[in-house]
């Protein structure tokens, strides 16, 4: 459903040396205009601060050692990410591998993703906040591919929205822009996810981002509910003349269980106005103890082509267990069913089971060593011999990131 991109050479050529210096030099550069943008931006609570210090040093009191320091950036906070891999995969596939995201090229050392945001949550003391992320590297073109708006500089955002909290209630917050999808137990940036490869469910089930309003309440301690109103899957341009709607709720009646049930329906097809998806997105985390992590994820979508039917469903189950404070081990299963071939491109039913060491270092440096292994009950698979079944594959992910505040 999410697709992939068009195939491009392996290893390390002298155009790909290049576009790497590109690609480094475009967030260096990103990075020293975004800190300069929130130093700007902090600069009037700061000078606010300035004006209220004591005039005379003499009568300024010692701080009190209890209290907590002002915050660095006065409510903003500054970030990035860069995401290297090396993947082999027993297919030796010469572009990107079959139903994967982001981590799909064969023996050759990759930048999946570096990013790079400016966010600044809505609060009772103030009120706008913004979100603002920009992503580089093969990762941006994956999430980009079936985007109808033709402005390349797109392919770079992928969040920007405004936010309001509206002072009812709780706090009603209201979102405007472009923002990644609320669907599924995965996110588009691996450190925020239990395994570094993504599962099956989030490449083909489910959408990468929508555009437009979207406003989320929490109406008790433990239930909270968001609407939207988009313009579809993955399109900053509607590619048709109907919007998407979806709606959530968030479910937390223990502490360590957390239900977020999601609904999303609209006309996605390129200009067509008369077959309507459905998703339906269930995910259920249990956290029993502080060393032990569950969660499994369940999908079922249905759309129709030329008014005949199609669907797809899939669950996966999520296990991780916390070592110690710097290892964990996470395996994953999944089953992705596609009767109808509409997200897989053939009638299948896709497997794959997932086992990831995870190692844990001070500073924002992650590092997870992964074996997986995909199966379908048809050659879908591709190898120089001739198709085959199943694919394995091997992978060292090691990601970096930091925060401002």
């Amino acid at each position: 459903m999410r697709g992939a991109c068009a195939a491009a050479p392996a290893g390390i050529s002298q155009r790909n040396k290049r576009s790497l210096k590109s690609l480094v030099s475009k967030y260096v550069c990103l990075t020293l205009a975004t800190t300069g943008l929130v130093a700007w931006l902090a600069l009037p609570a700061a000078a606010q601060t300035a004006a209220a210090a004591p005039a005379d040093a003499a009568t300024a009191q010692q701080p009190d050692a209890g209290a907590k320091a002002a915050p660095l950036l006065h409510g903003f906070e500054l970030g990035g990410l860069a995401d290297v891999y090396y993947t082999y995969y027993s297919t030796e596939p010469e572009g990107d591998a079959l139903f994967r995201n982001f981590d799909t090229r064969h023996n050759a050392l990759r930048f999946s993703m570096a990013q790079i945001w400016i966010t600044k949550a809505p609060t009772d003391e103030s009120r706008a906040g913004m979100n603002l992320k920009f992503n580089f590297g093969h990762a941006a073109k994956m999430i980009n591919a079936y985007e109808p708006a033709s402005a390349r500089a797109l392919e770079n955002i992928e969040q920007a929205y405004g936010s309001y909290l509206v002072p009812a209630g709780k706090g009603l917050q209201v979102d405007a822009g472009k923002f990644v999808t609320q669907h599924g137990a995965e996110v588009i940036e691996a450190k925020d996810n239990w395994n570094y490869s993504r599962s099956l469910l989030f490449a083909l089930a489910i959408p990468y981002y929508h555009t437009g309003v979207r406003a989320t309440y929490a109406a008790t301690d433990k239930v909270t509910l968001m609407g939207n109103v988009v313009t579809g899957w993955n399109s900053v341009k509607d590619n048709n003349g109907g919007k998407s709607v979806g709606a959530q709720v968030i479910l937390k009646p223990v502490s360590q269980v957390t239900i977020v049930q999601n609904y999303m329906t609209g006309y996605e097809q390129p200009h067509n106005s008369t077959d309507l998806r459905h998703l339906f997105d269930s995910v259920v985390t249990i956290t029993p103890t502080s060393m032990v992590s569950l969660m499994a994820n369940y999908d079922y979508g249905k759309d129709s082509v030329g008014g005949l039917p199609v669907s797809w469903q899939g669950v996966a189950g999520y296990l991780k267990v916390q070592a110690t404070p710097w290892f964990a081990v996470i395996p994953r299963v999944e089953v992705l069913s596609d009767p109808d071939g509409f997200t897989t491109g053939a009638t299948q039913t896709l497997k794959e089971a997932t086992i990831t060491g995870e190692f844990k270092a001070k500073g924002g440096l992650l590092t997870r060593v992964e074996y997986r292994r995909d199966a379908s009950d048809v050659a879908s698979f591709s190898k120089p011999s001739g198709p085959v079944t199943s694919q394995s594959s091997f992978a060292i992910g090691i990601l970096y990131s930091y925060a401002l505040k």
